[in-house]
């Protein structure tokens, strides 16, 4: 991916997407002062977890005038951070093709096959679907809103930002998880009170990458929606349910999802305290999981 430029300037406000083509709100060039793209992964690249204040990098760009610029979602409104040399005159027209990259952003997800508990029992995550009932930790049933679902294909994008982790059955303590359970690297995790990231877990023994060559060319994972942020049993594991971190869009069956809600609701976030680096794992949990991963 091309460097992409940040950020001081919104150049449109609102708009709207489907598949490739972005239809224009109003074309306000509006300052933001004090606004920061956050480059999480010190990438120096647009990607996954990246943020510019309220807003999080979509997974998708937009080219304008022979540059690359990296569109922000907030559930809602769609911005371009921009350092101040695009002016309004030089917008192209409603709709733009904008080139979106399914493989920009790995949302965070659960493998297919993975069993989720429910009233009546396990189910694998692919089955469940809208309306259906899924359970909390204290078995409170919660209504399922959307299962989203993507397909990664391994052989395009760098493998260590495809590779998902596989968590051995009983690696987290108290005989959980109950089976091995694959998810992606920034999949949260409820472990003694904190939100980890599986990724943060990797230990090289008991939680581990899993190689892309097992997959045969691409994989497909499934996250479940509800009406707020949750924690539900993932091969009795809990684990969170889908946060708006990554926008909607980078989804498959982001188009039947419109067809059925209409504009997304931006979803607040569990109280939990997040820990989404190996430097942020505080030394009981770092030692509890035997952390390899360097700070």
């Amino acid at each position: 991916m091309a460097d992409f430029d940040v950020v001081s300037n919104i150049i449109f406000n609102g708009g709207s997407l489907s598949g490739a083509q972005f239809s224009f709100g109003s074309a306000a060039r509006i300052p933001v002062p004090g606004s920061v793209v956050t480059d999480e992964d010190g990438s120096g690249t647009a990607s996954a977890g990246d943020t510019w204040d309220t807003f999080t990098y979509s997974g998708f760009t937009m080219e304008i005038a022979g540059k690359t610029y990296a569109v922000y979602n907030n559930g809602g409104d769609y911005r371009i951070p921009n350092g101040g040399e695009l002016f309004i005159q030089d917008l192209p027209a409603s709709p733009v093709t904008v080139t979106f990259d399914n493989n920009a952003v790995v949302a965070n997800c659960l493998l297919e096959g993975t069993e989720i508990l429910t009233p009546d029992g396990v189910v694998p995550i692919e089955v469940v679907k809208p309306g259906d009932l899924v359970c909390s930790p204290d078995n409170t049933p919660i209504e399922v809103k959307w299962v989203w679902r993507q397909t990664i294909f391994t052989r395009f994008g760098m493998p260590e930002q495809l590779m998902p982790v596989r968590v051995a059955a009983g690696a987290l303590g108290d005989d959980l998880p109950f089976r091995d359970l694959t998810l992606t690297a920034d999949h949260g995790l409820l472990v003694d009170g904190l939100l980890i990231n599986a990724g943060v877990l990797v230990n090289g023994t008991t939680i581990d990458w899993v190689p892309l060559g097992e997959f045969g060319g691409s994989y497909t994972v499934y996250h479940i929606e509800t009406e707020a942020h949750q924690i539900i049993l993932a091969e009795g594991a809990p684990t969170e349910t889908y946060i708006d971190h990554v926008g909607r869009q980078v989804f498959d069956n982001y188009d039947e999802y419109l067809i059925l809600y209409g504009r997304a609701k931006t979803i607040t976030e569990l109280s939990y305290p997040r820990v989404s680096s190996a430097r942020l794992l505080p030394p009981m949990q770092k030692a509890r999981f035997a952390a390899t991963v360097a700070d």
